[in-house]
């Protein structure tokens, strides 16, 4: 299999920025809510805590994702890229081009 490397690159490079800009914009939500009572009615401040838990579990699944990512950049770089880390055997062009950063193939991502 003769995979474009640097498009694959450039790809993973761009969902990694992507991710980036998200953490960016979502730090707000992830900020301490204040407990203070004259600021903020009981419901509302429920309301904020839940705000602020779906922000750091968003923000736990992009850091997974960028560490998939890096780990997939690193196979690129070490000639690995496209193989199961499983078996060793290709992982499908199309499986990687919907997500580049995936590390195994079909049938040990379906044993999991």
């Amino acid at each position: 299999m003769a995979l474009d490397l640097d498009l694959f690159r450039e790809k993973l490079l761009l969902l990694k920025q992507m991710l980036l800009a998200q953490e960016e914009m979502s730090k707000e939500g992830r900020a301490p809510v204040t407990l203070e009572q004259d600021s903020v009615g009981r419901l509302s401040r429920i309301d904020a805590m839940q705000v602020q838990a779906m922000a750091l579990a968003q923000q736990r699944r992009r850091e997974s994702e960028r560490a998939a990512i890096d780990a997939a950049l690193r196979r690129i770089e070490e000639g690995e890229f496209g193989y199961c880390v499983t078996c060793g055997e290709e992982i499908a062009e199309a499986r990687l081009f919907n997500l580049p950063s995936v590390a195994s193939c079909i049938e040990c991502a379906r044993q999991k």
